[in-house]
């Protein structure tokens, strides 16, 4: 058969990186990869891949890349804000707004048969004090969640204008090879690596933490079945509820990672939801996609990756179902 050909974007980030690994491992795909530049880790994605060097900023470039490849299916991963520092709040909604639905401009000029998944956040919903639904309200003055939120209706009313196959992923939160930056688990393996405290929020917000690879097997999932509607949404996580406390301490176990953990010491950041889990039953029944990996081993395998003399233990590689 002949490969179908996948054009993703944010192949250098977290989740863009971990889904193109496994797209490159998976029979039947062709992949192509705009990315602002090709760093050296990318090479280890090997031959089954080609990196294109590419500005998304730049519509009439992104609509002529889109012609040339003639895509069968888009991954729109990239996203601005994802890693703190986060981005000047202008620039961060063009790239997220704009870029996005410019993309999605480009796909409408391919034929009807092609497909465009965006992978969106959980972050786009109003709090709600239990596990958040495909159709429960999105509205919220998160910036990054604002910015997803803007461009999810907009693709929602571009694909029910113009006909247009389109699936919206919702991942809550994730971590494991490729993460990076300000964030939680990597800055917990470099305080660790330094020896010094970790400062965190109180940590008693509820989250739904995931691993990487088990978010990009969602999104393979996506693109290998055939979409049962012409728009279709589904939530991505691991469907626990844990507050941000007791997840760090148990990992840390798990681990047998030792960092002095200093609750309360770093202020919450604004607009930040006390609330965010995932019901994921849409996605068990449509998708038939199933969460499997211990989040302890996703913050394992990004140890190795990141923090090679720490001497962890390595946990279990996948959670025990009765517990979650």
């Amino acid at each position: 058969m002949t490969p179908r050909r996948l054009l993703i974007t944010g192949g250098s980030g977290t989740l863009g990186f971990s889904a193109i690994r496994q797209f490159v491992s998976a029979p039947g795909f062709q992949v192509f990869a705009p990315v602002r530049r090709v760093m050296p880790f990318l090479e280890q994605l090997g031959p089954g891949v080609e990196f294109i060097v590419h500005d998304l900023k730049d519509e009439p470039a992104t609509l002529r890349l889109v012609q040339q490849i003639n895509p069968d299916v888009i991954v729109h991963c990239a996203a601005s804000g994802v890693r703190p520092p986060r981005s000047e709040w202008f620039e961060m909604f063009g790239f997220n707004v704009t870029g996005t639905i410019a993309l999605f401009k480009a796909y409408c000029a391919l034929p009807r048969t092609a497909h465009f998944v965006y992978i969106s956040t959980g972050l786009v919903y109003q709090v709600q004090p239990r596990p958040l639904r495909e159709d429960d309200p999105v509205g919220t003055l998160h910036p990054y969640g604002a910015g997803k939120a803007a461009a999810d209706s907009l693709l929602l009313s571009a694909a029910a204008e113009f006909e247009r196959s389109l699936t919206i992923l919702r991942p809550f939160a994730f971590t494991g090879i490729q993460d990076g930056s300000e964030r939680l688990f990597p800055g917990l393996l470099r305080a660790a690596v330094e020896g010094r405290p970790f400062s965190l929020t109180r940590g008693d917000q509820i989250r739904d933490f995931c691993a990487v690879q088990d978010v990009a097997s969602a999104v393979i999932a996506s693109v290998q079945r055939k979409p049962a509607a012409l728009a279709e949404v589904f939530n991505i996580g691991s469907g626990r509820a844990d507050s941000i406390r007791d997840t760090v301490e148990r990992v840390c176990r798990e681990l047998n990672l030792k960092v002095d953990l200093r609750f309360g010491d770093s202020p919450l950041p604004a607009f930040e939801p006390s609330c965010l889990v995932a019901d994921i039953t849409r996605a068990r029944r449509e998708l038939g996609w199933e969460p499997s990996t211990n989040l302890a081993y996703a913050v394992w395998q990004l140890a190795k990756e990141v923090a090679p003399s720490l001497h962890l233990s390595e946990p279990a590689r996948e959670f025990a179902r009765a517990g979650m």
